[in-house]
């Protein structure tokens, strides 16, 4: 399965964004109402970071400062690693769990498309079992139609 498949089944739109000027309180906020966990910051449409729930609990919390006063470029990652649409799912975990992050922002020819979670590959990965829990079973059963 490729970076694509699992893309194409998120909501249309579904890439939130912020710039590195919006404080922490307001990224919190954006993050809440969409019911996200990290949202990219971007500068005339190009990707410059990305600011996450981990970041939150590192880098504010943490360092005692005020998600009022704080902006997002003092505490975004900065080196933000992306993947492509045509890269395989498999790919996606392994640079997951090798890097301890739970989003990739996805780019398709240079241009950014979207982000996928590891909750979305886990998702993905569930349906792509089940279809073909069905077709084996259908194939043992006789009964291709079913």
């Amino acid at each position: 399965m490729k970076v694509s498949q699992v893309i194409a089944n998120k909501p249309i739109n579904a890439l939130y964004s912020i710039t590195r000027e919006t404080t922490v309180f307001q990224a919190l906020e954006v993050m809440a109402e969409k019911n996200i966990g990290a949202v990219l910051v971007l500068e005339d449409e190009e990707l410059i970071g990305i600011f996450s729930e981990r970041d939150y609990a590192r880098k504010v919390i943490l360092q005692g400062r005020a998600s009022r006063d704080t902006l997002i470029n003092d505490v975004m990652t900065s080196k933000v690693i992306t993947v492509e649409t045509d890269q395989k799912i498999e790919d996606c975990m392994q640079i997951m769990s090798d890097k301890h992050i739970r989003h990739l922002p996805v780019n398709q020819k240079g241009k950014l498309v979207g982000i996928i979670s590891i909750n979305d590959i886990v998702s993905a990965i569930i349906r792509e079992q089940k279809a073909h829990i069905k077709s084996l079973e259908s194939y043992i059963s006789g009964n291709p139609y079913s």
